[in-house]
């Protein structure tokens, strides 16, 4: 076998290894929609709205996790952090099995967002580590394809999971995944973080890492656009279930709605590996943005005032949207790592942190409006997406 070849076997196996990481948070969220209704039921929720808290209390849990692993992940490497990060996954995994109260079952989705926001933070960390420039942001493309197959197939096999031995097996399969993620990434991975990039642990760590983030104004301003990106599709994935199962009375075909959405995302993310080296990351960004800020414009100005369209009218928006944010997402976050390389796990926690913070109230308050319309999530949409291009446009267009 020729070198090149191992080369490219060991790259496609890193790849695969951290969309695997990254999916521990997806299915996590994913899997666990079509049991929301019954959740609710065990735990004793009054408004159907409140299972909504359910999906954006992980993403709070995400949020300040990052806080933690991303600064001591530079000090003590990459591997640690992560599986120290599980093991705080499983003790929250099985408090939320174990819940009796809406209280509690918040706390375990908390806990859970803490543990996974490791592996989320720290692959992103170690993709900087390795690569850089427009080849990060392809080879984070081909990442966040694998990733989206999460997506695509975790709400059905949630479904499966529920129907045949209840909403408490969901968890246990997500634990039963990330052991064989945590036992690939211990066999298989070497560290990246070499020993000349390690930063001496201090308690002055984080200042003084967010100093140093706050002196490139390209990490900041795509960190705010990821905030607002990231809010408005928190909104469909908190809100996505009750519109299908409440609105549309499509329970039992949720799961494929939510696969075929999925895919769109896939797709255009697949895409995006290949176009970002011939137009580089910020036109693409600038390009997607604006798709998607008009065909929220589009969707307000034609059913305003009215009753939802069928729903063959709703996915094909939807579908729209989320193709043009297959362009958006891992590209804002490489565009905010690529001047902070020399301190990618805590420019990783806080880019990841603010974004997150951002996100959580964006998506509470908009899926606060969604009861009987999807009107409110395409409202968010488009004001989210003129906040993020008047933010691009601060940007100079030299920015690769």
């Amino acid at each position: 076998m020729s070198k090149k070849t191992i080369e490219k076997k060991s790259q496609l196996e890193f790849i695969a290894l951290m969309a695997s990481l990254m999916s521990l948070v997806a299915l996590s969220i994913d899997a666990l929609l079509p049991a929301l209704e019954q959740i609710g039921f065990s735990v004793g929720i009054q408004q159907s709205t409140d299972n909504q808290l359910l999906i954006t209390m992980i993403f709070l849990g995400l949020g300040f996790g990052q806080l933690i692993f991303g600064p001591l992940s530079d000090s003590f490497g990459r591997k640690p952090m992560v599986y120290f990060g599980f093991i705080l996954f499983v003790i929250a995994s099985f408090i939320c099995v174990a819940a009796t109260s809406l209280e509690m079952m918040v706390f375990g989705r908390i806990l859970q967002g803490i543990g996974l926001s490791a592996p989320r933070t720290i692959s992103i960390a170690m993709v900087r580590d390795t690569f850089s420039g427009d080849y990060m942001a392809r080879i984070m493309s081909f990442i966040v394809v694998i990733f989206i197959l999460v997506p695509v197939v975790a709400p059905a096999l949630g479904k499966v999971i529920l129907d045949n031995y209840g909403w408490k097996a969901i968890f246990y399969s997500q634990l039963f995944f990330g052991g064989f993620v945590m036992l690939w990434l211990w066999k298989r991975q070497p560290e990246t973080l070499i020993e000349k990039n390690k930063k001496k642990f201090k308690l002055s760590l984080f200042v003084d890492g967010t100093k140093e983030f706050i002196k490139h104004k390209q990490a900041i301003i795509f960190t705010l656009v990821s905030g607002f990106i990231t809010g408005s599709f928190m909104v469909y994935l908190s809100a996505s279930e009750g519109i299908f199962r409440e609105q549309y009375g499509l329970s039992e075909q949720f799961p494929y709605i939510f696969a075929g959405l999925a895919i769109s995302v896939g797709f255009a993310t697949f895409l995006n590996g290949t176009l970002v080296l011939k137009y580089g990351m910020l036109q693409l960004v600038t390009i997607s943005l604006i798709a998607f800020t008009l065909i929220s414009l589009i969707y307000i100005f034609l059913f305003y005032g009215k009753e939802n369209p069928s729903v063959v009218f709703l996915l094909i928006f939807f579908g729209l949207q989320f193709f043009s944010l297959g362009f958006i997402f891992g590209n804002t976050r490489s565009l905010a790592m690529q001047p902070i390389g020399h301190i990618a796990g805590i420019g990783a926690a806080i880019n990841g942190f603010f974004s997150t913070i951002m996100a959580v109230p964006i998506a509470t308050y908009i899926g606060s409006f969604v009861d009987t319309t999807a009107l409110p999530l395409f409202v968010g949409f488009l004001v989210c997406g003129v906040l993020s291009i008047l933010l691009t446009a601060m940007i100079s267009k030299k920015t690769n």
